[in-house]
């Protein structure tokens, strides 16, 4: 009971932020709903998204967490961004698109997941499947500039795994 209940803590604090977020309210109302709801949320889902609670109190992971968020969206996402609109914008409109293998390293299902979902939010790629077991993602590419993984790897998701296994693994 009480390991579930110290599971339930980082579900239910994320919970409380996103149902704050979208609220857009911090009225008595919104905050009393929103931390019943999240400790309910939190209850419910902790031994399904908790492994290892402590991860969760470790200083360095939230650090790294928000150096990855930082990354992403004031460094990946404009440069992703300007390149595609430099494509459309072009008159010839210079894309060679294709599938590529990226293999991936992390070991947690989160770091993996949250690799995945960087490159396919990034405009120019889509994670279009994933092999688990030889641990590939494969990769929609609007450029491809080569198809061997390593280069591919390097291109695509060498940045985002390096906060991943700083934060999940």
């Amino acid at each position: 009971m009480v390991n579930r209940l110290y599971r339930s803590l980082g579900p239910a604090i994320l919970s409380f932020i996103t149902y704050i977020v979208f609220s857009g309210s911090l009225s008595v109302y919104d905050v009393v709903t929103g931390i019943i709801v999240s400790l309910i949320v939190g209850y419910m889902v902790a031994n399904i998204t908790i492994t290892n609670p402590r991860k969760l109190l470790e200083p360095s992971r939230l650090v790294w967490l928000l150096l990855y968020a930082i990354y992403y969206f004031l460094v990946a996402e404009v440069r992703a961004h300007i390149d595609v609109i430099g494509r459309i914008l072009h008159p010839k409109m210079p894309i060679n698109p294709g599938i590529v293998r990226v293999p991936y390293h992390v070991e947690t299902d989160y770091a993996m997941t949250a690799i995945a979902n960087s490159i396919t939010n990034t405009p120019g790629t889509v994670v279009v499947d994933v092999d688990t077991k030889r641990k590939i993602f494969y990769v929609h590419w609007i450029n491809v500039v080569s198809v061997k993984p390593e280069v591919a790897f390097k291109s695509i998701s060498e940045a985002y795994e390096k906060y991943a296994k700083r934060v999940f693994d």
